[in-house]
């Protein structure tokens, strides 16, 4: 699970920030994956645990990255969820390598023209 999860419950706008998704497309992921289930306060404002948060990553990579559609999307989840998040993982700390890596070839390129 991500580091930076560190509060028990995560309003939908949080998540929403920190997914780069819609409100209401969080709203249509959870109608569609029957395994997001986000509980609600008394004022029935959604409240996503670390745990959803990081289906939602996954219902994320699947939809976004891998290109598939709904109905695969599920379909994978149901059946190799396990490797999913596993690849999904990588790739994120690949990504964040790749931008450490660009960060460190700007700093070196700023000392040359020095």
């Amino acid at each position: 699970m991500d580091d930076r999860l560190s509060k028990k419950f995560y309003r939908i706008r949080d998540v929403s920030e920190m997914l780069g998704v819609n409100q209401s497309t969080l709203r249509f992921w959870e109608r569609e994956f029957s395994e997001l289930k986000p509980s609600r306060n008394p004022g029935g404002i959604r409240l996503y645990t670390p745990k959803d948060i990081e289906l939602l990553r996954l219902i994320s990579f699947l939809l976004k990255e891998k290109g598939l559609k709904i109905e695969a999307a599920k379909d994978y989840i149901r059946k190799n969820k396990h490797d999913v998040d596993r690849r999904m993982h990588t790739i994120e700390k690949l990504k964040a390598i790749r931008s450490r890596l660009n960060d460190v070839l700007v700093a070196l390129d700023g000392r040359q023209k020095k």
